[in-house]
């Protein structure tokens, strides 16, 4: 599994780890029903404390994103693909709510804020 930990994040590590493994589930490079490395394993592999990890994985499987089963492993739990983009949705509609009154705030119009967000949304392409 191919996450990358950023020290100069502002996230904390367990979040950087939950967020990359969701953004996996729901592009659908990690399916349902596939094994993902132990709590240790992956502890080892991105030379983190496993209690980082721990936690990374209780906050994925509060949050349904993944199940564990004793003596087995930790699976990719079962998804509802339109719920998952819905939640991703929202996150977007929030940083959005942010990015609008961060423009109000300094005068920016909308005419403006769209300019950028299609300049910043077409850079990727």
């Amino acid at each position: 599994m191919d996450i990358v930990i950023s020290n100069s994040s502002e996230k904390p590590i367990y979040e950087q780890i939950t967020t990359q493994i969701k953004d996996a589930i729901i592009k659908g490079v990690l399916k349902e029903a596939e094994i993902l490395p132990s709590i240790r394993s992956l502890a080892k592999e991105l030379k983190i404390s496993v209690i980082t990890t721990k936690r990374a994985y209780d906050e994925l499987e509060r949050e349904g994103f993944i199940t564990t089963v004793p003596g087995k492993g930790t699976f990719v739990a079962a998804q509802n693909k339109d719920l998952l983009r819905e939640s991703r949705i929202r996150i977007v509609e929030e940083k959005l709510i942010e990015a609008v009154e961060a423009a109000k705030s300094i005068g920016l119009s909308l005419d403006e804020l769209q300019e950028m967000l299609k300049l910043l949304y077409e850079e990727d392409d």
